[in-house]
């Protein structure tokens, strides 16, 4: 009876292969052409497959998915932004707001590799796997577990394995192929608003025509990832019409009566005049070609070679006929067919890795911002860093002058009035006199620690005299975890620079063991070509994310301040790994143990 269920179930695994390739192109093809929403559909039947899977292990399944996004709140002016835009209804931003979470949760790359493996995983294990069907049916789902579940559930790797690296670069590949295709039709209607609007008048089809695949450009953005490649959004804050007292609107040098109008100038002054419209245009004029080379010969080459090699197969073994010279064959031999189908799913594989870095490449030279754009937005991130910076040392300053008037001063003052009290009682009651006397060197105890705490918090008197790596260490071990400290600094640090490092790892270790739940932190300082790397790596929950906190925001704000940043990279499960980098120099070396 087991194993009759066993069979069962192999061929409904044989089915749900064929429904997963499905699943990946109603999951891919959507979210390529912004249909967000019928993206997450297909997160349905792979919920369903995890309850399958939980049913024949005898236990559940949880799904790993971040929680979505809250709506969108307005401003001061009743306006919503979403990245440097601003919108008057709400509903683009939260349509955005919804991509972004998609499209950046680690659980979607997850589900695709899973889609796009388990047919094979499923024709390897299960036709071997026959005389021993219930073991081969346990392990297809074991496997689709890992996969499936959430990261902490199976056993952590810093990196993926050698064979998955490949098989994801392949398929990637094919996913630039299909942007490929799919800008030749955004192509042309770029072409037609242009002909519409230039050539009968209709304006308003000008902008669009410029705007209208700004998604899959920022989309080709992130993809530069795959290559190691980082391109930013290039493009400059939206114009904004203004109300002048007269009821008129102005836009730059011109005055418009209606809103619409001038809303409709203004959009088109920002994107006639922003550089990077043009040089997306150029993009979409070329990259269809170069990406249909770089990305398609790889996936080309890998489907008809791997067809090549499975056609004869199925043709004489699935249907019984025999086989023809027609296909997967050269010059009639089937040896030699055989010999160029491996050759060819071999070269595609092993070309993956390679399209991909020189397509990501290709990506940043047209679509990453210019030299002249990236300084405009040094120059304001700088400015805005400097401001916030006023704004915390006031805020510190007013901190210092509470603590003081709260604590320390309010004790010295006591300490005062019981000396008064017992000079007063020296000759009539000494007794009393020396019980005070006691009373006011506690007080005055308690007043010392409380001056110490403050100055410890404004700045370490070990981080003055050891440097940062021992007051990193100082600092480890005052942490409710397992904390250790590599790597030394040949020199010291400007002391605002020590600082802001100080502080920012300070409140990484607080949050790794306070909301992270973490037992292990590695803490790394390094300092190379004028620039510090602190990077810290705990084995907590994961899932950190600075929108959601103020105290990842602080730790940005005070980097910020010296024109440094901060990479986080922080999954659901684990591990968190948060990257600080300030650019300084190092001074004459200090004492510091190693």
């Amino acid at each position: 009876m087991t194993y009759l269920r066993a069979l069962a179930r192999s061929a409904a695994l044989l089915g749900m292969a064929v429904l997963a390739l499905g699943q990946l192109l109603f999951t891919v093809v959507p979210l390529m052409v912004g249909l967000i929403h019928v993206a997450v559909l297909a997160r349905w039947l792979t919920n369903r497959w995890r309850a399958v899977f939980g049913g024949w292990l005898g236990r559940e399944i949880p799904a790993p998915y971040l929680p979505p996004p809250p709506p969108p709140e307005p401003d001061s002016e009743g306006l919503y932004q979403h990245d440097t835009q601003l919108y008057r209804s709400p509903r683009v931003p939260n349509y955005l707001r919804r991509v972004d979470w998609f499209s950046h949760d680690p659980a979607l790359g997850r589900d695709l590799r899973w889609q796009l493996t388990f047919p094979f995983v499923v024709l390897l294990v299960i036709p071997l796997g026959l005389p021993v069907a219930p073991r081969a049916v346990r392990t297809v789902a074991r496997w689709s577990e890992r996969r499936l579940g959430p990261s902490s559930s199976a056993p952590r790797r810093t990196q993926p394995s050698r064979t998955n690296q490949v098989l994801l670069a392949w398929a990637r590949c094919g996913l630039l192929s299909l942007s490929a295709v799919l800008q030749v039709g955004l192509f042309a209607v770029t072409v037609a608003c242009f002909l519409l609007g230039f050539g009968l008048g209709i304006v308003f089809l000008i902008p669009v025509g410029l705007t209208h695949f700004r998604w899959l450009a920022n989309l080709r953005r992130s993809y530069a990832a795959w290559g190691g490649v980082a391109v930013e959004r290039p493009y400059t804050r939206q114009l904004r019409p203004e109300l002048r007292d007269d009821g008129l609107y102005r836009v730059g040098r011109s005055l418009y009566k209606t809103e619409g109008m001038a809303e409709f100038n203004a959009r088109w002054q920002w994107v006639w005049h922003d550089a990077a419209s043009w040089r997306d245009l150029v993009w979409l004029f070329t990259d269809a070609a170069v990406t249909g080379v770089i990305a398609g010969l790889p996936v080309l080459a890998g489907v008809y070679g791997g067809w090549g090699l499975v056609l004869p197969w199925v043709w004489t073994r699935a249907f019984g006929a025999q086989w023809g010279r027609w296909y997967g064959a050269v010059a009639g031999n089937r040896t030699a067919g055989l010999a160029v189908g491996v050759l060819l799913v071999a070269g595609a594989l092993a070309t993956a890795h390679p399209a991909l870095r020189l397509a990501s490449r290709w990506t940043a030279l047209l679509l990453r911002p210019t030299a002249k754009e990236e300084l405009r937005r040094r120059v304001e991130r700088l400015t805005r860093t400097r401001a916030d910076a006023v704004d915390a040392q006031a805020a510190e300053v007013r901190r210092i002058e509470r603590d003081l008037h709260d604590g320390a001063q309010a004790r010295l003052i006591s300490v005062g009035l019981t000396l008064g009290a017992i000079e007063r009682l020296m000759d009539t009651d000494p007794d009393a006199a020396r019980r005070l006397v006691a009373q006011a060197r506690e007080t005055s105890k308690v007043a010392l620690s409380e001056l110490r705490d403050l100055v410890r918090g404004i700045h370490p008197p070990v981080l003055s005299e050891r440097g940062l790596p021992d007051a990193v260490r100082a600092l480890a071990l005052d942490t409710g975890a397992e904390v250790t400290v590599t790597g030394r600094l040949a020199g010291r640090l400007a002391a605002p620079v020590e600082s802001a490092a100080y502080f920012a790892v300070s409140e990484l270790l607080a949050n790794a063991v306070r909301h992270g739940h973490a037992e292990h932190v590695t803490v790394d300082l390094r300092h190379r070509d004028g620039l510090l790397r602190v990077t810290v790596t705990d084995d907590g929950d994961g899932g950190a994310d600075p929108s959601r906190g103020t105290g990842l925001r602080g730790i940005e704000r005070r980097l910020g301040t010296f024109d440094g940043t901060l990479a986080l990279n922080s999954p659901v499960g684990g591990p968190t790994v948060a990257t600080l980098e300030l650019p300084c120099a190092l001074s004459s070396p200090k004492t510091s143990t190693s």
